[in-house]
């Protein structure tokens, strides 16, 4: 009988008995043991192939291109008209475009809005975290500039231990809240090593009237948990063996294909001393200097009583490429990345199963575009508008009373693509004829925004009119010119093609 009502518990079960894990708050399991893991992720992503396209593709698909922004301000809590707030959303993004689209709102001047979002979403996947001070610089035209700093450097003063009201170099109140952050002011392992070694900074997290002055974008996934940790924590250990396994592999393919034959001699030591009288290394010389090239037709001429035996190795290992398989699907699942996605490879994936794992995928890169907008560009966004309305760019009576109501947005990040575009785009239509979706969302799954949509489509429509060119095919022309004139309810798809055939 169980030692236990759960199985899971037991102590004594043969293959439970030495599972021991610890049972520490958050920050306990994590803090102490951070600077190893964020190490060995930057040696992943630095030199293993796999690791480095993943955090690649992730990027891609999540920030890609950027994230455009989307004011959207609550009109009607605001007592405000829609016409108002479209005025408003217009005056405001092209505001934002002036300084987002520039490297004046990076306090280096090397990046735009964009270069930094894909800057802290690789930091926090790779580090876990991203660290940003917003600073205040009047000579700019918006004072409003970012500061990117490595979230080595925020650590406790002095490098003494963790407390009940310091944490990873985090002050917190009695609910866990950020008070201040201590930043030293150089890096840990910088090849310079200057006055500021030994040097740390407070920065409180607020002003006295309540503008940030810390940006800490990284994710929580326990209770009281104070600092990030890089996504590929979980999966490390199996990355660092496919590795040393890739690497074993390849030394001894490189190794048997050096070894063309051997050549074997039927005398030992005995009869090689008894044929030399009673010295046997004069034939042992003879056979080291002896070379044997083996080409196309050559003939070979050996000593006497010897032969060539031909060397068949044992690898390439017959089962290399399945258990490589395996273990890759393994990583892509602790990544939310589908095998296909991960290694780039849909060689082996019929239409079906491309577009199911797609949309699985798409469901986290949503929930991570989603993370990354809450936690960095909504934020950013929120200190660049105040300073906005208080300069009189912008007319937002009794802001800091309604500050939601004014700050609030949207992001559109880039297009999720399409497996087939026929059927994309007649999906597409279908959802908005039927009302279960609108122009605005299925131009934002694309990562267009639907008003320059219809603009542009209007400036097109008109010029060709000024042109003499509107008199051509309809849509309703076109698409039955594509389809053999028959209606759409003639038309099949396989499931795994992507042409279309017609019902018989």
């Amino acid at each position: 009988m169980s030692d236990t009502s759960h199985t899971s518990a037991s102590v004594t079960a043969r293959e439970l008995a030495s599972w021991k894990p610890s049972m520490g708050s958050a920050d306990n399991d994590l803090l102490p043991e951070l600077s190893t893991i964020v190490a060995r992720s930057r040696d992943l992503s630095r030199n293993h192939g796999v690791a480095s396209g993943a955090i690649q593709t992730l990027n891609d698909n999540i920030v890609g291109t950027g994230l455009r922004l989307s004011a959207k301000p609550d009109y009607k809590l605001l007592g405000k008209t829609k016409e108002w707030e479209e005025e408003w959303q217009v005056k405001v993004e092209g505001l934002w475009r002036s300084w987002a689209e520039t490297n004046l709102c990076d306090a280096s001047q090397i990046m735009n809005f964009h270069g930094l979002t894909t800057l802290v979403f690789k930091s926090c996947l790779v580090n876990g975290e991203a660290l940003v001070l917003p600073l205040w610089l009047k000579d700019r035209k918006f004072s409003t500039c970012l500061q990117l700093i490595e979230p080595d450097r925020l650590s406790n003063p002095q490098n003494t231990t963790d407390s009940k009201n310091m944490r990873g170099g985090i002050e917190i109140d009695k609910y866990g809240a950020p008070i201040a952050y201590n930043i030293k002011k150089s890096h840990p392992g910088d090849y310079w090593i200057g006055a500021d070694i030994d040097n740390w900074e407070r920065i409180p997290a607020y002003t006295d009237f309540g503008r940030r002055r810390v940006i800490h974008i990284h994710d929580i996934e326990r209770i009281g948990q104070t600092r990030g940790k890089p996504i590929l924590t979980a999966i490390m250990p199996m990355f660092k063996m496919l590795d040393h396994y890739e690497r074993s592999e390849l030394q001894a393919a490189i190794v048997n294909a050096m070894i063309a034959a051997f050549i074997e001699t039927p005398m030992d030591a005995e009869n090689l001393n008894e044929m030399f009288g009673g010295n046997g290394t004069d034939y042992l010389d003879a056979k080291k200097d002896w070379k044997v090239k083996l080409e196309g037709g050559s003939i070979i001429p050996i000593f006497p009583g010897d032969k060539i035996a031909p060397f068949t190795p044992s690898r390439p290992n017959s089962a290399y490429g399945s258990f490589i398989e395996n273990v890759l699907r393994n990583i892509g699942t602790g990544l939310n990345i589908p095998y296909e996605l991960l290694l780039k490879d849909f060689s082996k994936t019929n239409y079906s199963s491309a577009r199911a794992a797609l949309l699985e995928a798409w469901r986290f890169f949503n929930g991570r575009r989603q993370w990354l907008a809450d936690n960095w560009a909504t934020p950013v966004y929120e200190l660049w508008l105040e300073e906005v309305v208080n300069k009189g760019l912008v007319d937002a009576p009794d802001f800091y009373e309604n500050r939601y109501a004014y700050t609030r947005c949207k992001w559109i990040g880039p297009g999720r693509g399409w497996v087939d575009p026929v059927k994309e785009a007649q999906a597409c239509q279908l959802r908005m004829e039927i009302g279960l979706s609108t122009l605005e969302a299925e131009c934002a799954s694309q990562g267009l925004d639907w008003e320059e949509v219809v603009e542009q489509r209007l400036r097109e429509k008109n010029k060709l009119k000024e042109l003499g060119l509107d008199g051509g095919l309809s849509n309703e022309d076109t698409y039955k010119n594509y389809m053999g004139n028959n209606s759409r309810d003639d038309w099949n798809n396989d499931g795994d093609s992507k042409s279309y055939k017609k019902e018989p």
